[in-house]
């Protein structure tokens, strides 16, 4: 006696990225149907590992073109331009479409060690403004940020806007153990009681107001080795004037100290204008203050790094002289 075999209705779904079939039970004697879906695939620009560093090399001698990406102002744009020279690296940038409640928009460098280097502030006037300002680093990513002390790139720090990488560049991977000297430059603004130093005045009412003067430091002692170029602009902001000390060869400095840059007035006051710690991975750093003195002369001045916080007029060995170029 044979047996019945019964007929069992089929349904088979496959699914992959590439191909969808469809097979239908026999006894509607309907064809198997195949399509084929062909995969896109999106190019991306990657931007880092954690997707969120952009630091690039710029080159000598090439002007390069940038956009900030938003990160909070998201309907606010911000482009501009980097040219690096054998002086440093210039940036410009341009903002709009700022909301009207924001009050100020501060700019930084960020390197590929994650040290943070203050820039300066962009001034805004009806939803737009232009920042310009120079650097002595060569490899960093831009950002701006509300927060006029930012001294940490991380997530808890609130971002407007960060660097794009331009057409053609390529990351440089954050890291944790980069070569050279890391150093970080502060800026404290503030009259110190008066000093037994001697100081010879600059002649500040002498310089060409909106121009730079450049000055330059034959260090001594401790810093020498080391070279530092000061330019100072008389009126940049009504009756201040603006100084700017870019270090360079921090590798022949000892670490673990404070380096310090005071305005000295006519009546020897000290005014502490900005101080840089010498302490790993990095070889150069910047000092940018204003001082409202009408004439001052400079003193740098090396500081014990315990005793840094506590300074409030030099104590420690006369390490800059500073004169004018010939």
């Amino acid at each position: 006696m044979s047996k019945r075999i019964p007929i069992l209705a089929a349904a088979v779904l496959i699914i992959s990225s590439a191909v969808f079939v469809a097979a239908q039970t026999p006894t509607t004697q309907t064809p198997t149907t195949t399509v084929i879906q062909t995969p896109t695939t999106v190019t991306k620009t990657v931007q880092n590992p954690d997707g969120t560093y952009t630091v690039v090399e710029y080159p000598v001698g090439k002007e390069v073109q940038i956009v900030m990406n938003p990160v909070t102002l998201t309907k606010s744009k911000a482009v501009g331009t980097i040219l690096r020279d054998d002086t440093g690296t210039k940036i410009i940038l341009n903002v709009t479409d700022v909301p009207a409640d924001v009050s100020a928009i501060n700019v930084y460098a960020v390197d590929d060690a994650g040290v943070v280097t203050s820039l300066g502030p962009v001034v805004i006037a009806n939803g737009t403004g232009k920042f310009t300002t120079t650097t002595p680093l060569s490899k960093f990513m831009l950002i701006a940020a509300p927060d006029e002390s930012l001294t940490a790139y991380d997530p808890n720090a609130k971002i407007y806007f960060r660097s794009a990488v331009p057409e053609g560049f390529a990351i440089i991977p954050h890291t944790t153990s980069p070569v050279g000297e890391t150093v970080a430059a502060t800026t404290t603004p503030g009259t110190t009681p008066a000093s037994t130093y001697t100081v010879p005045m600059l002649n500040i009412p002498a310089y060409k107001k909106g121009d730079d003067t450049k000055l330059k430091v034959d260090f001594t002692g401790a810093m020498s080795g080391a070279r530092a170029n000061i330019f100072i602009e008389p009126h940049k902001n009504g009756k201040e004037t603006e100084i700017r000390m870019r270090f360079h060869e921090l590798k022949e400095a000892p670490k673990g100290q404070a380096y310090i840059l005071w305005a000295v007035s006519p009546d020897n006051q000290f005014f502490k204008l900005g101080q840089i710690v010498n302490v790993r991975d990095r070889n150069e750093a910047e000092i940018k203050a204003n001082t409202s003195l009408a004439d001052f002369g400079l003193l740098v001045t090396m500081e014990d790094l315990a005793a840094v916080k506590t300074v409030v007029i030099p104590a420690g060995p006369r390490l800059g002289v500073i004169q004018l170029i010939p």
